[in-house]
């Protein structure tokens, strides 16, 4: 029992940089609390106890604000950042190093028996406000965007974004080496332009880079085919992008919060 306590503040100093030391971990986290409530709710709950069960998770929640049914099956290192909001259904199963951020609910959609709550396997991420509904499985290392609504399975390694749920693709390996060399070509910052964004712009950009990619291809074709004609049109060079031209602009982007 102490060692899966010690793993647990440990886990903490690895996913919170603001945590300075054991004992503020020990007396100030919350999430910290309500996985150790559960715990006991859970060996009572398996034992048939389930009134002191239920009275045992019902105090959890009063302390902390983490409301968890003792049937839920949680595996190591489960860390609950801030936590306040979050609920927990009671055919839920969650796998080791997991994370969730506050007002997270693995809810059900029905009023059947049997299992009707998600399962997060190994590694998942919620973030904040994300509502995971139903009985299906987000996979290993998946992540959950904040206030996202899924609805369904998520394959391992995704990310899940908005409301419904969405997956996000990811671009190939070559295709985004092929944007980050225009977007560096031009002067423009390339990270603004990465695949896994749910942003319309981004992707916007990413698809003008696409484009101005496969002019400059035929631009050389055709120069070739010219200047194998004779011709000395592709002679001259190409106006130059100056740097210092999007040196305000790429100022102004840093600026710019981001969430």
């Amino acid at each position: 029992m102490f060692e899966r306590m010690r793993e647990d503040i440990q886990s903490v100093f690895h996913r919170d940089p603001a945590a300075r030391n054991s004992l503020e971990v020990v007396t100030c986290y919350p999430g910290l609390h309500a996985i150790w409530i559960h715990r006991f709710s859970h060996w009572l709950w398996v034992r048939e106890w389930k009134l002191l069960a239920r009275m045992s998770s019902n105090l959890g929640r009063w302390l902390t604000g983490i409301e968890i049914h003792p049937g839920a099956r949680i595996g190591r290192r489960f860390f609950i950042d801030h936590g306040m909001g979050i609920v927990i259904g009671e055919t839920a199963e969650i796998g080791d190093d997991v994370t969730l951020y506050h007002g997270v609910t693995l809810g059900g959609t029905s009023w059947n028996k049997g299992k009707r709550h998600p399962t997060l396997e190994d590694g998942v991420i919620v973030g904040a406000g994300a509502k995971i509904l139903g009985p299906f499985t987000v996979g290993a290392g998946a992540k959950i965007g904040s206030n996202a609504v899924v609805t369904r399975a998520v394959p391992a390694g995704a990310t899940a974004v908005g409301i419904p749920g969405r997956i996000i693709v990811k671009s190939d390996d070559e295709q985004e080496a092929k944007r980050k060399a225009i977007a560096e070509k031009i002067g423009f910052d390339a990270y603004g332009v990465s695949g896994d964004m749910p942003d319309p712009v981004a992707r916007a950009i990413g698809q003008l880079l696409d484009h101005v990619q496969a002019v400059e291809d035929r631009l050389e074709g055709m120069c070739g085919a010219l200047k194998a004609l004779g011709s000395d049109y592709c002679a001259e060079d190409l106006p130059q992008l100056r740097e210092e031209d999007f040196t305000e602009v790429k100022a102004a982007e840093e600026d710019v919060p981001r969430s």
